[in-house]
């Protein structure tokens, strides 16, 4: 969350990053946190004002008992009985008072980085770099496919289609969407996931589990090459955790809970790797910690519908592997750079084309200061898929979490950075492979994902 010295270091600016977010009320929201504190001081004063009050008193209660003096002695227990009730109800009135102000700033947004777009949606996103095509280097096209805005409604540049036709012409066979790939070569049934489970829990198959298989030993060793270290964390976190990354309260309804044990499924890794650091005071030697970890990842909210959701567009469960980091605030833009180039070296090495957004205000999660995602394209549904938003939270994060680290030339103790990034998540990896990598004999795999695999193609 948000420090109170921000807040009071520049109201103004903090309102206006909220706004950049179109939080709605942010003034109102901020002058709110402002009054508690305000009311937080005031009783602070009274209650300082009362013990200075009942010490002085209680110093004279000898003295006069001393002098012989037993019904003034008798006045000043009286006084100073009332004063310590006083003191108590001042103590009480704070604990409200600071958990009313805290409970506000839960409800208030991280503020986004100057560098981020103006923006109320995704339509707003900037596209900062595109990859993986085979486009001459004599052409402008690329940079074309750079700018958001030349994306149509059903997110194919209409540069990238007249080159297409010019250097790339179509296969002589129609390419088919994966749900339609997956029933032909047994890879995944969705069918099945419904009479198990319910929609959005596809069952992987042969090949296609071998596929998944392949696709998260892949991350986790080119993870390792880059030196994360593999957690193998629970997949159901305590309330504690989901507030210490954001989660609780913004995402609470798109959360698993178990009512009996009040767990909560996790929606993604970064919950339970980041809270490892919870209440904790790191030496600034050991930063920056990276930390990488895959799991199986649950959300109720399975989103539009429509084309938006069919196949593994979008799931209730899904596999991926995460990236976290946890760093100084000198250090942490560097580290988000290098986050950002270990996710594309993965989609280089996938063969998959790619673009990289910077996401507008209005599009970036409650967390984040400053947000890239990763779009794969897909061949045969002619639009852009997800498949990782790489963060830097700032401070806000590691506030709520009270995650510190102590500085080597003052032994300063101060908030650290949090980042995290998908790398990657499987679902849309696996629909843009099995789409943009048919043939007519068969589903090609990328030469880097062989070895894991088993095999050059699915057939």
């Amino acid at each position: 969350m948000l420090t109170l010295k921000q807040i009071n270091s520049d109201k103004e600016q903090v309102i206006a990053g909220l706004e950049k977010k179109h939080f709605q009320g942010a003034r109102e929201a901020v002058e709110e946190v402002l009054r508690l504190d305000q009311m937080r001081k005031s009783i602070q004063q009274q209650k300082d004002t009362a013990s200075a009050e009942m010490n002085r008193i209680s110093k004279t209660i000898g003295q006069l008992i001393g002098q012989g003096k037993k019904e003034e002695a008798e006045q000043a227990k009286a006084q100073t009985s009332t004063l310590k009730e006083n003191i108590k109800t001042y103590e009480q009135q704070m604990t409200e008072a600071e958990n009313s102000q805290t409970q506000a700033l839960l409800q208030i947004p991280n503020i986004p980085y100057s560098i981020v777009p103006e923006g109320k949606s995704a339509e707003d996103n900037l596209a900062v770099k595109a990859g993986g095509w085979d486009i001459p280097q004599d052409t402008s096209i690329l940079a074309i496919a750079n700018n958001a805005k030349a994306f149509d409604q059903d997110g194919a540049s209409v540069a990238l289609r007249d080159w297409k036709e010019e250097w790339n012409p179509q296969p002589a066979f129609a390419k088919l969407p994966h749900w339609d790939l997956a029933k032909k070569y047994n890879l995944i049934d969705f069918d099945l996931g419904v009479k198990i489970s319910g929609a959005g829990f596809p069952v992987y198959i042969g090949q296609g589990a071998r596929l998944q298989r392949a696709l998260i030993n892949f991350f986790l060793a080119e993870a390792a090459k880059d030196g994360y270290t593999e957690i193998m964390p629970p997949t159901v976190v305590n309330t504690a955790s989901g507030y210490g990354t954001g989660q609780l309260p913004d995402k609470e309804g798109q959360m698993y809970h178990c009512d009996m044990d009040d767990l909560y499924l996790i929606p993604t890794a970064e919950v339970p790797v980041t809270n490892i650091y919870r209440d904790e005071i790191l030496e600034e030697q050991a930063l920056p910690i990276k930390n990488c970890a895959y799991t199986e990842c649950f959300r109720r909210e399975a989103g539009s519908y429509g084309k938006d959701v069919r196949g593994l567009n979008r799931l209730h469960e899904f596999s991926k592997v995460e990236i976290v980091r946890i760093d100084t605030p000198e250090h942490s833009e560097i580290s988000h750079r290098e986050m950002l180039s270990h996710v594309e070296g993965l989609l280089q090495k996938l063969e998959l084309p790619y673009r990289i957004l910077r996401l507008s205000g209005g599009d970036m999660s409650f967390t984040a200061a400053l947000c890239y995602d990763f779009e794969v394209y897909s061949e045969a549904q002619h639009r852009w898929l997800e498949v990782s938003s790489t963060s830097n939270f700032d401070t806000y994060q590691a506030n709520r979490l009270h995650c510190r680290y102590r500085r080597a030339e003052d032994k300063k103790v101060v908030l650290c950075h949090t980042l995290n990034g998908s790398a990657l998540a499987l679902p849309r990896i696996v629909a843009a492979l099995l789409e943009n990598n048919q043939t007519e004999n068969g589903i090609r795999i990328p030469a880097a994902l062989q070895p894991y695999f088993g095999a050059d193609m699915i057939r």
